[in-house]
């Protein structure tokens, strides 16, 4: 029972980090990265599509993001989605590709973003804490039930919080490199 609930606490919490990391990659640096389009929904045929499931996506140098539509008729639809994103990008469509600049960031931006990543990151953290909760609840519980020891139970939370520190420490470092991808000029 307690290993089954340590490969969950461990799914679980790794899913959080994920998600965390992944969030991070969502967040414009001063490089280029598909990763900052290719969540934008598209209209496709009437439905929201993924820009990534419409159009292949580069990054031909550091500062240009270029999107080639698979069909021309979307291109003006990929435009207003790029627009309406609110990334902050200026994308040009010359009828054919779409080339998105990506601008230098200020200190101003930098700053938000760093703001930003803090947010997101507390998110995750809160997320490694709440399963971290239900671990010592129901470990509590399987205690009180008399299905586990009190020294079992006790070693199983101590666990739990070694993972929780360990996933912790983890988005911790992920926020470091985050914020220090943001500073570089």
């Amino acid at each position: 029972m307690i290993n089954e609930l340590f490969k969950d606490v461990d799914h679980r919490m790794k899913m959080s980090v994920e998600h965390t990391k992944n969030e991070f990659s969502g967040l414009r640096s001063g490089r280029a990265s598909i990763t900052l389009v290719e969540h934008i929904k598209v209209p496709y045929y009437g439905n929201p599509t993924p820009l990534n499931q419409v159009a292949n996506l580069s990054v031909p140098e550091p500062r240009m993001i270029v999107i080639q539509p698979w069909e021309k008729s979307l291109t003006a639809d990929i435009e207003k989605a790029v627009m309406s994103a609110d990334l902050g990008l200026n994308p040009t469509n010359d009828g054919v590709v779409i080339r998105i600049p990506i601008p230098a960031l200020t200190d101003e931006r930098r700053k938000e973003l760093i703001r930003h990543v803090h947010n997101i990151a507390e998110d995750g953290r809160i997320g490694i804490r709440n399963v971290r909760r239900d671990a010592n609840d129901h470990l509590k519980r399987a205690e009180k039930e008399h299905e586990i020891s009190e020294d079992n139970a006790k070693r199983a939370i101590s666990n739990v919080q070694e993972m929780t520190d360990k996933y912790i420490k983890e988005i911790d470092e992920a926020v470091a490199l985050k914020e220090k991808d943001i500073m570089e000029v």
